[in-house]
């Protein structure tokens, strides 16, 4: 009778690329020495990656473990929970929102502008005075190991849409934050200020952090802005991990 170990190792190699992530680490790289040192291998993860669509962004790109490249986009995911107002005002922390408070309205809404991209159905809409909200992240909560950010250092996305159709403010502040809440770095842009009525489309704006200091647990994001009308906000996001040619 065959067994399993007499396989050779690239047929067996070829079975494992088949099995789940989390299930290679937890299960199969315990059942002997093979097995342990071929889950270990770089060619393995490689295969997976590839399998799976994880491709790195352009084909020259070198990824120095891919293993750690496997997992990161395999968790990668928008943090920001609750980004469109689906749920209301849940999970966001209201700082301000002075004259007519924070509101929420359906897309396209009263200024007939739809979303450039995938269907958003709702945003959140600023008083005409200063208003401003935001998400505390954990990142070991959401599965990122002290480890992984502070040796790997994985690049860490921020996005935000806004729309001003009339004179408003729009601002965004997104700081990376040690376990006792020490600024380790910070994106804040110029507050982007519209002076006159217009039919600008939707905006987006983007930042990523690269090769940050060691030390970061929490990413604290917070945006708001003021207009006559109200300003508009959609869709924001944070992700950690690479970008792929997804």
């Amino acid at each position: 009778m065959v067994h399993i170990r007499d396989l050779p190792s690239d047929i067996l190699l070829d079975l494992l690329s088949r099995v789940p992530g989390r299930d290679l680490i937890r299960n199969c790289r315990l059942v002997c020495l093979q097995w342990r040192d071929l889950v270990d291998l770089a060619t393995l993860w490689k295969r997976k990656c590839l399998q799976e669509g994880f491709d790195p962004e352009t084909p020259d790109r070198s990824v120095l473990d891919w293993k750690i490249f496997y997992f990161l986009c395999f968790m990668k995911r928008n943090l920001i929970q609750n980004p469109c107002g689906e749920d209301g005002f849940n999970f966001w922390e209201i700082e301000s929102h002075e004259g007519d408070k924070w509101r929420i309205e359906e897309l396209p809404g009263a200024r007939r502008r739809d979303f450039p991209r995938h269907p958003v159905p709702k945003y959140f809409v600023t008083s005409q005075g200063p208003s401003t909200k935001h998400q505390l992240i954990s990142l070991k909560e959401e599965g990122y190991w002290d480890e992984l950010m502070d040796e790997t250092k994985p690049d860490i996305v921020v996005k935000d849409w806004f729309h001003c159709g009339c004179p408003c403010r729009y601002q965004l502040r997104v700081k990376l934050l040690s376990a006792d809440s020490r600024v380790l770095q910070e994106f804040r842009p110029k507050d982007v200020i519209v002076e006159q009525c217009s039919d600008r489309e939707w905006r987006e704006v983007s930042y990523t952090f690269h090769n940050y200091p060691a030390g970061v647990r929490h990413v604290l994001f917070k945006h708001g802005g003021q207009g006559w009308y109200g300003m508009r906000i959609t869709n924001s996001s944070v992700t950690v991990g690479p970008e792929t040619g997804e």
